[in-house]
């Protein structure tokens, strides 16, 4: 073998990677930003001879703990590029793809990690509805207990916007899935986190303008259906209609103001 062939380093034995895990996971830090001296110590060993069993390189370690379904850093965490993964998958080929091999693929992780990450194709799914529907930050609007109803629902209006319109487009693309087929069983763990989470967070806050006679008594799912399906409806048609020369599609802020005043005007109670 001429001195010049590569040797690819030797796997880092089991007990240094336990020890980098120990350490990264006492200084709540990531395995790379833990120094070698640090998990030398840990291991019981001197820096020397961690770096002598290592083949003189952190490399074969932070190999061997990627291998172990751990990020050892330098990058985004699994969880965040899983959650980026997956968003991305879902807005250019549904729900469907959204396997836990494919956004292991796509993250550039494993499929163990993603189970430690996410416990499973649900758990990467809720959070992805948490990064990129607005119920967060409708639930951070209502959490201020605000008493304006109609600068509220402007306020809530604008976050859908928001949520339909970007990039990725993954709210499009699970409200196309759920309208086309609403029994598919790969969708129902999400509705059964959601609905109940919107009951709490939009339905209360409903309940509670009832009860202070802000807006007429009527139930709950209908009111909900009431506040949103206009605005969702017009996002999820807007990309078409915006390339009908004959029906100019006013500003997104605009539309927000006007379905506003529409679902006050239709719930609110007059006051004498």
């Amino acid at each position: 073998m001429s001195k010049d062939e590569f040797h690819p380093p030797a796997p880092a034995p089991p007990d240094l990677v336990q020890a980098a895990l120990r350490a990264a996971r006492t200084r709540n830090a990531a395995v790379a930003d833990v120094s070698m001296q640090a998990i030398a110590k840990e291991a019981g060993i001197s820096r020397s001879t961690l770096l002598r069993r290592l083949g003189g390189s952190r490399q074969a370690l932070d190999e061997a703990v990627r291998a172990a379904g751990v990020d050892p850093g330098g990058r985004k965490p699994v969880r965040e590029r899983a959650i980026e993964a997956g968003a991305a998958l879902i807005s250019s080929d549904g729900l469907a793809a959204l396997s836990l091999e494919r956004i292991a693929a796509a993250a550039d992780c494993s499929v163990h990690s993603l189970y430690a990450a996410f416990d499973g194709r649900d758990g990467v799914l809720q959070a992805i509805f948490e990064r990129y529907s607005p119920i967060v930050d409708a639930e951070a609007v209502l959490a201020a207990h605000p008493t304006d109803l109609k600068a509220t629902v402007r306020e809530i209006y604008a976050h859908m916007a928001a949520a339909l319109t970007r990039e990725p487009r993954v709210m499009p693309a699970l409200f196309a899935e759920l309208l086309a087929r609403p029994q598919d069983t790969s969708l129902q763990p999400l509705m059964h986190y959601a609905f109940p989470r919107l009951l709490s967070g939009i339905g209360t806050w409903l309940a509670s303008e009832i009860q202070a006679g802000r807006i007429r008594d009527m139930p709950l799912l209908l009111l909900i259906q009431q506040l949103s399906s206009p605005l969702i409806m017009h996002l999820l048609l807007r990309p078409a209609t915006e390339h009908a020369a004959d029906a100019p599609v006013p500003p997104v802020a605009e539309v927000c103001n006007t379905f506003a005043d529409a679902f006050v005007r239709a719930v609110a109670v007059p006051h004498p």
